[in-house]
């Protein structure tokens, strides 16, 4: 039984290794329009333009990230990113401006993606 499941941890660490940490998924994507404020991008580290974001809290930030808004295309235009990468670049993002978020659970990447396939893109 102990081979069995040595084996199983083999396969499935790996696996789970490959989902990004928010500073990846802020410099291989989000920091294309975040980094200078691109298309009026909140740029990361200000805590003015992220203070009202970080107000409204991860229920209202990771769907709209997940969905797109205005000229920000769905999941940054980077459709290869998990939902849990999108909550970790934006999770990233809130805190340098100002946020004290944690690690998502799975059960609000499962409440986000609801909401953010419940509403379209505005």
């Amino acid at each position: 039984m102990r081979p069995l499941l040595a084996l199983l941890a083999m396969i499935a660490l790996p696996a789970l290794a490959e989902d990004k940490n928010g500073a990846e998924v802020y410099e291989s994507t989000c920091k294309e329009c975040h980094g200078d404020g691109k298309l009026n991008a909140p740029r990361l580290g200000d805590s003015k333009r992220w203070g009202g974001l970080v107000r409204e809290g991860l229920n209202e930030l990771v769907p709209t990230a997940l969905r797109g808004i205005r000229q920000m295309p769905a999941k940054g235009g980077n459709p290869a990113l998990s939902d849990l990468e999108v909550a970790r670049g934006v999770i990233f993002m809130a805190n340098a401006g100002g946020g004290k978020f944690s690690e998502p659970t799975p059960a609000d990447i499962a409440r986000w993606r609801k909401k953010a396939d419940a509403s379209k893109k505005k």
